[in-house]
């Protein structure tokens, strides 16, 4: 039974293994929906944010507020286009953990109360990326493959 099994578990990794960066490419295109939208909220209502961030004891608000929607918009583009996965990832990590902690943390979990699931999965995401890269569908991979025939 245990050789069945890992027959099974060895003809599926062989099969499932061409489409390994698939899912990279999706973790990309959801974090991009997902970071586009609060950064142009932001960038459209700055002196809100500025003070949304200062009620909530974020030191420098401006300075913050800048720097969030910044990084949100700039990682939003070298997400799509899959330009610098590894070294935008952490700043969008440290985007989420500040999010995770002064705005989610008090309301739990549950998306559906405002909590820290949604940023906690992205975070899990771009960690995943920070990892693994972007993948071959990313102008990174595409580099990568020009480069290795030349």
């Amino acid at each position: 039974m245990k050789c069945r099994i890992l027959n099974v578990c060895n003809y599926l990794n062989e099969k499932l293994e061409p489409l390994k960066d698939i899912p990279l490419l999706f973790i990309r295109l959801v974090l991009v929906y997902g970071f586009w939208g609060p950064a142009m909220m932001k960038w459209n209502n700055m002196g809100a944010i500025v003070d949304w961030f200062r009620t909530m004891g974020i030191p420098f608000p401006t300075v913050n507020a800048y720097l969030s929607a910044s990084t949100e918009v700039a990682g939003s583009v070298l997400l799509l286009l899959g330009i610098a996965t590894r070294i935008i990832t952490v700043p969008l990590m440290v985007v989420m953990l500040v999010a995770i902690f002064f705005v989610h943390l008090h309301n739990g979990f549950e998306a559906g109360n405002n909590g820290f699931e949604i940023p906690l999965y992205y975070l899990i995401m771009l960690f995943t990326l920070l990892i693994y890269g972007p993948g071959r569908y990313s102008v990174e991979g595409l580099l990568h493959r020009a480069t290795k025939k030349a």
